[in-house]
This record gives C-alpha cells, sequence and structure tokens, in this order.
C-alpha cells in the first residue's frame, strides 16, 4: 500500500454515485489497491488504447495488462444465443472493490466500438470460442 500512496490515485467519485467501495480498500492494508492507480486521465487513455486496437492479438494483450497491472479482470465471449451483431457478444468487467461503475461501464461500450470498427476482431473472438468448428471439420 505505501507504493500506491507515491502515486496518483483516482479521486473519489460523488457521494451516492458510485459503490466502489473506495475508502474501504484505502484502510485496508492488506488490500489489493491497484486499480486505485486508474486516474480519470489514466482511465481516458484505457479507453482510447481499447479502441484503437487493430487485432486479436492486441485486445488479448491489453487484457492481459488490465490485469497485472490494475487487477482488472476482463471477459469477452459470445452470448448464449446467435451473435449476429456485437451487441450478441458477452463483455464483462468484475467488480472489484475501488473499481467505478461507471468504469465497470465504460469499458465495455470501448470493447464494443473497437468490435464495430474491426469485425475480423469479432470473428477472432468467435473462432476462440470455437463457433466456426474448425476443430470438429478437420480430418
Amino acid at each position: 500500500m505505501a507504493q500506491a500512496a507515491d502515486l496518483p490515485i483516482r479521486t473519489e467519485c460523488p457521494p451516492g454515485l458510485c459503490v466502489c467501495a473506495r475508502e474501504r480498500l484505502l484502510l485496508d492494508p492488506g488490500a489489493d489497491a491497484r486499480i486505485l492507480r486508474l486516474t480519470r486521465d489514466e482511465e481516458k487513455k484505457l479507453l482510447a488504447r481499447i479502441e484503437a486496437v487493430a487485432s486479436y492479438a492486441e485486445l488479448r494483450k491489453i487484457e492481459q495488462r488490465m490485469r497485472e497491472l490494475l487487477g482488472i479482470a476482463l471477459t469477452i465471449r459470445p452470448g448464449p444465443n446467435e451473435v449476429r451483431t456485437v451487441r450478441g457478444f458477452i463483455i464483462e468487467v468484475a467488480q472489484l472493490p475501488g473499481l467505478c461503475r461507471k468504469t465497470r461501464q465504460s469499458i465495455p461500450a470501448a470493447v464494443r466500438r473497437c468490435l464495430d470498427q474491426h469485425p475480423e476482431i469479432a470473428y477472432a473472438v468467435l473462432d476462440a470460442h470455437d463457433l466456426f468448428g474448425s476443430g470438429a471439420q478437420r480430418g
């Protein structure tokens, strides 16, 4: 936690608008406070970077870096029904103490915009979940 005190941390949300439990996180010396490094300016940079992704590998790398640096778990998978558009994907950010409600909505929205701009990434997500049946048709 001492290291987090040296770095700028996210300012608190207006009272009553968010349930991020930021104060509880700050008071717990054993808590994982990495998420507090995501200031509003850093969040804007992250969202811009997600939207600028040009390949599935790059999206996976950002997903991994978010987990390593901030503790954010991002899940992107096809929905249970037919996927005809990007709206058919389930894009979730796991709830995490200190993670603002607005940020939990902004990250999936940025991923959707990325997938809209680059359908080949959406196809790669489908393929990664073996929805094209590539493994079943070989042989």
